[in-house]
């Protein structure tokens, strides 16, 4: 089934249902592909800001009064919405993103399971009944909205990212003011806009404020509405916000999806074709701009010759036809300092005498596939997010040196193991210091209803299913006293193996 037309008129902010023009200066926004603005992205101020959250505010009591089903069939109508306006929510990942056409089919299908699983949600939140050792009393606890949910979402995996945080914190009865990020205003943030508003959602839920950092970014957290703030992005912007979370005249909730350094090991038994393949999968998909990236291949001495040769072989075969192609593979870096913080990476690397096996110049934003082996775990490279299509080969002596190599880092996002023995890949996996860990499977994983998180200084909490619900909520405990109770009035009383109690 068609939509009746296409979105259109993306200039403008979403607040309290309604479009207006933003308080700071429009900023062009540009095609990773063309380098060429295709319109001008609205930009919020303070009294946008301000206005936002105060919509929110007075909107999510309401919302989080209707009846589990009446929000769950919001979420059911967006995801009807995607399925008629498929082609067009690629188109716009595609352009303003700089993806290829594989990874905008694949962020719309994970959209999707987000608004599906978001539906389910209402029917989640559930309440205890504790013992209690008082006579004639009743001890509950209540889960219930936080109340108004402040979303940060990055430029990478733009409507993914932002649709995993702002579709359960709604769909648990909290209103939500979303923030994208400048170089995606749209897949990041007015596309759910103009959904939800399709769908029906009140006003007021959701509004969508792109707006520069320097501007809105510091005052979004220190707000005093929002309770819960929810951010995916660089561990360096990551703990600046917690600071500013932590200082605010409220402290604020944290939900954190920092950066990552994922490993992925390839043991001397392992199948080849299949750890090739998910490696080239696992390393390069979006350029190698995504959080959970394969950001370092580790291999096992006794293959590790013929997997750099097989590795490189199959990297240089990935498509770079362009937008329109559905076989291209490999598209644009997403801004010019995005691409030239790549390049200074292989810079390094051939300073290092690294020795590079695949590689190519840039045309336009479009960088070439690199790969660089004989790495030293511990020189170039080490430690470093590389965001880019960059991928360092680091050979192990053995599975003990693989396995340090893979936990000698400050990070802790994802990881992946390939052998044939499954069981020695679970022990393997378990060892690995990283909230997601894949046996025989790249690292770039993320389903609805399973924990997607990190440790170290990869963030604080976990996304998805139970643990969203967790994240967007807060317990209170109410004790309901059906009998009238004593009250002690002698210390006698509170004695060891005395029968009066005081809790409850």
């Amino acid at each position: 089934m068609a939509a009746s037309a296409p979105y259109q008129d993306f200039d403008k902010l979403f607040i309290d249902g309604r479009w207006k023009a933003g308080g700071s200066k429009p900023k062009p926004n540009v095609s990773p592909w063309t380098e060429q603005p295709f319109g001008e992205a609205p930009q919020a101020d303070i009294d946008d800001l301000n206005a936002a959250y105060e919509a929110a505010r007075k909107a999510q009591p309401a919302w989080a009064a209707k009846l589990p089903s009446e929000r769950a069939q919001v979420f059911a109508r967006v995801a009807q919405i995607m399925d008629e306006r498929r082609d067009e929510i690629i188109g716009w990942i595609v352009r303003e993103a700089g993806g290829t056409m594989l990874k905008g089919a694949l962020e719309c299908k994970s959209v999707q399971g987000v608004m599906l699983e978001a539906a389910s949600l209402p029917y989640m939140v559930e309440g205890r009944i504790l013992p209690n050792d008082t006579p004639g009393k009743e001890s509950r606890v209540y889960r219930k909205p936080v109340g108004v949910v402040g979303v940060i979402s990055p430029w990478n995996w733009p409507f993914q990212l932002s649709g995993r945080s702002l579709a359960p914190a709604m769909a648990v009865g909290n209103a939500v003011v979303l923030k994208p990020a400048s170089d995606t205003p749209i897949t990041g943030g007015l596309l759910f806009a103009k959904m939800f508003e399709e769908a029906g959602l009140p006003p007021g839920i959701l509004n969508v404020i792109p707006g520069p950092g320097s501007e809105i970014g510091d005052a979004f957290v220190k707000h005093a509405v929002p309770r819960v703030i929810s951010f995916t992005g660089s561990t360096p912007v990551g703990r600046n916000l917690g600071r500013i979370a932590y200082e605010a005249d409220i402290i604020k909730r944290l939900e954190l999806e920092l950066g990552g350094d994922s490993p992925l090991v390839v043991l001397a038994d392992a199948d080849l074709d299949l750890a090739v393949g998910a490696a080239v999968f696992g390393k390069f998909l979006h350029q190698g701009q995504i959080c959970m990236i394969a950001n370092r291949l580790i291999v096992e001495a006794p293959i590790y010759d013929e997997f750099v040769d097989r590795f490189a072989a199959a990297v240089k075969a990935l498509k770079m036809n362009g937008p329109d192609d559905p076989e291209t593979f490999i598209g644009p870096i997403i801004n010019r300092a995005q691409l030239e913080s790549v390049q200074g990476a292989i810079g390094k690397a051939r300073d290092a005498g690294y020795r590079q096996v695949a590689g190519g110049e840039a045309q336009g934003l479009v960088l070439p596939p690199h790969v660089f082996a004989d790495v030293d775990p511990e020189g170039a490279l080490y430690r470093h997010e590389i965001f880019g299509p960059l991928a360092p080969v680091i050979r192990a002596a053995d599975e003990g040196d693989a396995l340090r190599i893979a936990n000698d880092t400050d990070y802790g996002l994802s990881s992946a193991v390939f052998t044939r023995d499954l069981e020695r890949g679970v022990r393997f996996a378990r060892s690995i210091e990283a909230g997601m860990a894949h046996v025989n499977d790249q690292p770039v994983n993320d389903l609805p209803f399973s924990p997607f998180g990190g440790e170290k200084n990869s963030g604080i909490g976990r996304f998805n299913g139970r643990w969203a619900v967790d994240a967007f909520t807060t317990d209170q405990w109410v004790t309901v006293q059906h009998t009238p109770r004593p009250y002690p009035n002698d210390a006698r009383l509170l004695s060891p193996g005395a029968s009066e109690s005081v809790g409850g």
